[in-house]
């Protein structure tokens, strides 16, 4: 994945240049052009145009946004991690054709970098102070707050541009009561060197090859992902699975049995013990929808399926369409029989 990023244009407030690592991040691309903005929210080459789409590849790879995180503020969210930290990055390199992010940063989304690192891990290391020991178990942790530190970005990417990930994953070794978490589509053994001392959940997303192929653009493959597991568990990591997003089709029950044998036969007796999972079944979106046939239009073979789908008005008023209700609980206890039948050990934490 060389070519993942060539970073040749930074767009950069200016106040991140004042910043230790908004000059480590400047210093690591010395070629790039930079181009002063006011805000790393209003690009308006980059955001909210539409003849992007056709960029769309080629901006993930050569653009990079410098700013400084203005708002930070940890969100409790209670289903895949206690709260949602503030992020220290948005945007991708990768182009999977699923991502929501779109929806939101328009018709581009590379990686926005935050460069006041050392103010967001203060916040943090005061957020978890305020906690205090965990009172009882839930479906996220059953001794520890969990915070996903990758909301909006793959923390796995975005360790191949700044430290932030690191001094992150550091931070929580310190915390006893908390830990890190963040789901990743990219193997990057850089990590395998951080000494997480079990205070850091990667989240390895898996899907079967077949629709990892047209979906998951630019990322790891799913061979490359489950060969990587024992490793992190290893290294001091809690490594569980992310199946995300399952994509109902002809044969997908077949191609998922397949999956879960190719899991189990990678996996060791450490990485069997501690491993759970996360079931997310695919919503999409009308406007990502149209994003995408400008784009890729194969992968909305797949995506966009309304013989299969009810729209449902998300809370922001965008029209989503997800499978449609009763046959989506027959499709989520198939899957769950099967991990059942093919991988017993492996728990499931929340399944929809």
């Amino acid at each position: 994945m060389t070519d993942l990023l060539d970073i040749r244009r930074i767009y950069l407030e200016p106040a991140a240049a004042e910043l230790p690592r908004g000059k480590e991040v400047l210093e690591r691309y010395p070629d790039a052009t930079i181009v002063e903005v006011e805000s790393h929210q209003r690009i308006p080459e980059l955001y909210g145009d539409e003849t992007n789409v056709r960029r769309w590849v080629r901006i993930k790879r050569e653009a990079l946004v410098l700013g400084v995180k203005k708002t930070l503020t940890a969100r409790p969210n209670g289903r895949s991690a206690d709260f949602i930290a503030p992020s220290t990055a948005n945007g991708c390199a990768m182009a999977c054709a699923y991502c929501y992010v779109p929806r939101h940063k328009g018709y581009s989304n590379p990686i926005t970098v935050f460069a006041n690192i050392e103010k967001i891990s203060a916040y943090l290391g005061r957020h978890v102070a305020r906690q205090g020991s965990k009172p009882e178990p839930n479906e996220c942790d059953p001794h520890s707050w969990v915070y996903d530190i990758g909301e909006n970005s793959d923390c796995s990417v975005d360790a191949l541009i700044s430290d932030n990930v690191r001094d992150l994953v550091t931070l929580f070794r310190e915390l006893p009561t908390a830990k890190a978490s963040f789901a990743t589509k990219h193997v990057n053994r850089d990590l395998l060197d951080w000494d997480p001392q079990g205070r850091t959940r990667i989240r390895f997303s898996l899907m079967p090859p077949r629709d990892a192929k047209v979906l998951d653009i630019r990322t790891s493959s799913i061979p490359e992902r489950i060969a990587a597991i024992d490793d992190f568990v290893a290294a001091g990591y809690e490594v569980h699975v992310n199946f995300s997003p399952v994509v109902v089709r002809d044969g997908w029950l077949e191609d998922w049995a397949d999956l879960l044998d190719h899991l189990d036969a990678g996996l060791g007796a450490e990485a069997k013990k501690q491993l759970a999972a996360e079931i997310i079944f695919l919503t999409h979106n009308r406007g990502l929808h149209e994003v995408n046939l400008g784009w890729h239009p194969r992968a909305e073979e797949l995506l966009w399926q309304p013989g299969l789908q009810q729209p449902k008005r998300s809370q922001n008023g965008d029209l989503n369409v997800r499978y449609r209700t009763g046959a989506k609980g027959s499709y989520v206890r198939a899957l769950t029989d099967l991990i059942a039948e093919r991988t017993p050990y492996l728990k499931i934490r929340y399944a929809f």
